[in-house]
């Protein structure tokens, strides 16, 4: 049987986080969103906001960190691992954000691939910012469609979730992959 690499991705404050947990609480395997961990590592060396005053650098570790995932996903045993925020995300940042890269990371994209996108769209009612969430609704909307766009460009045709209870959010995904 196969691996089913899943991602959860979408915008800030679309309810990834939550949904990640809701599987886990029913037993599923997941691999949570790494940035918030680049961050806190690059403030405990001094450096405020890693993305914001060196977003390569912030990008290239987040990459890797992606690309371990990725990997770990292989050692799991069980068929079916979600990902919250996929390699592709890297990229649709950097786009948002017009930062240059090179093909190394567009290569990870085609190198390092998922089974099926999960897209969560803009969802004004549950946005919330925090102290790493720092963009706008309209950002995060904008951030969303770079997303979004980003995953088409490299193959893949996202479910989009419907607006509903993270319950029935997790549902949903689930009955997707069954």
């Amino acid at each position: 049987m196969k691996k089913q690499k899943i991602v959860i991705t979408g915008g800030p404050g679309t309810g990834k986080s939550s949904i990640i947990r809701q599987l886990e609480k029913h037993g599923h395997e997941c691999l949570h969103e790494i940035s918030r961990q680049v961050t806190l590592e690059a403030q405990k060396q001094g450096i405020a906001q890693l993305f914001l005053e060196k977003p390569v650098l912030f990008s290239e570790k987040l990459l890797e960190g992606r690309k371990i995932q990725h990997r770990e996903a292989d050692m799991i045993p069980t068929s079916t691992i979600f990902i919250d925020r996929g390699i592709p995300d890297v990229l649709a940042y950097m786009d948002y954000f017009k930062t240059e890269y090179s093909t190394y990371f567009t290569d990870a994209c085609t190198e390092y691939t998922y089974d099926k996108i999960f897209f969560l769209p803009p969802w004004e009612e549950i946005y919330q910012s925090d102290n790493e969430r720092y963009e706008s609704f309209k950002e995060a909307s904008l951030i969303s469609k770079y997303l979004f766009e980003t995953y088409k460009t490299y193959g893949y045709n996202p479910i989009e979730v419907p607006k509903i209870s993270i319950i029935e959010r997790t549902q949903f995904i689930l009955n997707q992959i069954e």
